[in-house]
């Protein structure tokens, strides 16, 4: 058995162990996004990992509320839950501890969240997510803003095959509002829309009695994705108003994401229906090439902070960092292995001088580790090179001089003990 397949045994299905180079990826990940999220003037939040179940709920579509995971609370006598999203917990701050501070709310965080997931391969139940929320603002260039952010934070990262791809949920609500349809029959027809299937919405539609024009508003449904050409057609398709202002609310979020020099990156699904129960107006999703799934989820909730006695309009997106580890993960090694600067290897009794080494390269900035364990040079350049160390420095109690091994392509040279200990040298 292998040592991953050990690791899957131990552990429940959907969660898993993450070793010192993936973690490191993680880690760099995290910092990179916190630092953009920063420059756009964000501020960061840190919700609980724990909250009542009743109280979570108010800010949870239906389709997570069936993934929270929730338990007896024997301290309260109260059902808690895991959060499954750490946007309605942002909801709950900021209306109910954050409601005197002047608005706009530019707020970040990094975090896992728990899920329940169905019982297949791949399915991850625990999910890290670094999201932003913008909390006050009704206005084309806080969703354009949003989408901007995210491609920025894409680019950083090193993608550089990507793609936002935009949607308007009052749009397809337009449309809709016009057909004589409810419950399963409706549900039916947002499937197949959903699903791109014309042939299913065609037979769907047969007999229900519908206009020429609410016909054809539906039937394009299907069809209107792809670049900025596509907000030209869905305007020569749609007649009902509610439509019609969705379309002007893209047309000037693409003018001001023209502005920003990154049209380039977007395209248009006016049939997507993803957050339909959650989201009011703008959505986006981040697809990088190669993953089946969007790495970044974004767009506008103005209703949620009002479940919590607050009504403010708001915006704003979450990144799956596992999907950008997967989808980076070739570029990510260039940048965010793990390597530590020195390993220090000393012969002999005395070792207070390899230590006394250690703390100079520490106070320096330098990461340095003691090879403590007993071993000859040997071992410790192949320990070195497996561990991801750039020099092994190599000295004894008595000699003043230090070699230094450059680990990359095993070249020597020289530093003096004293140089060491005043930082006049450099690695």
């Amino acid at each position: 058995m292998t040592p991953d397949a050990v690791s899957e045994a131990m552990l429940p299905k959907g969660v898993k162990d993450f070793l010192p180079n993936k973690a490191a990826k993680l880690v760099y990940l995290k910092q990179t996004l916190n630092g953009i999220f920063t420059h756009w003037g964000f501020r960061p939040i840190l919700p609980p990992s724990l909250e009542f179940l009743h109280v979570l709920e108010k800010g949870l579509g239906e389709g997570l509320r069936e993934k929270t995971f929730r338990f007896d609370d024997r301290q309260s006598g109260k059902l808690v839950a895991f959060p499954p999203d750490i946007t309605p917990q942002v909801a709950r701050i900021v209306a109910t501890r954050m409601r005197e501070i002047p608005l706009p709310l530019r707020l970040c965080y990094t975090g896992r969240v728990l899920r329940h997931a169905e019982q297949q391969a791949g399915k991850d139940r625990e999910i890290f997510q670094a999201g932003v929320e913008l909390i006050g603002l009704d206005s084309p260039e806080a969703d354009a803003e949003m989408i901007a952010m995210a491609i920025e934070c894409l680019k950083t990262l090193g993608a550089s095959e990507f793609t936002v791809d935009i949607g308007q949920v009052e749009f397809f609500r337009g449309v809709m509002a016009e057909l004589p349809l409810s419950g399963t029959r409706a549900r039916e027809v947002e499937g197949a829309i959903a699903r791109k299937d014309s042939s299913e919405l065609t037979a769907l539609l047969r007999d229900v009695p519908l206009s020429d024009r609410a016909r054809e508003e539906v039937m394009a449904l299907p069809r209107l994705f792809g670049g900025r050409e596509v907000l030209e057609r869905a305007a020569k398709v749609v007649v009902n108003p509610r439509s019609k202002r969705a379309l002007e609310n893209l047309q000037r979020v693409l003018e001001i994401l023209q502005v920003y020099g990154v049209e380039d990156h977007v395209t248009f699904d006016l049939g997507e229906l993803r957050g339909l129960d959650y989201h009011t107006g703008v959505t986006f999703q981040g697809f990088l090439a190669g993953v089946g799934k969007a790495v970044c989820l974004g767009g506008r909730y103005d209703n949620l902070t009002a479940r919590y006695g607050y009504p403010a309009p708001a915006t704003g997106f979450a990144f799956d960092l596992q999907g950008l580890l997967f989808g980076l993960d070739r570029e990510l090694d260039e940048v965010a292995v793990s390597h530590t600067d020195v390993l220090i290897f000393q012969g002999g009794a005395d070792k207070q001088r390899a230590q006394r080494i250690a703390q100079a390269l520490r106070r320096q900035g330098y990461s340095a580790a003691r090879d403590i364990i007993a071993r000859n040079l040997d071992g410790s350049l192949d320990y070195a090179r497996r561990m991801n160390f750039r020099y092994l420095m190599l000295g004894d109690a008595e000699n003043d001089e230090i070699q230094l091994i450059h680990l990359a392509d095993g070249r020597r040279s020289t530093i003096r003990y004293q140089e060491i200990l005043t930082g006049n040298f450099a690695l």
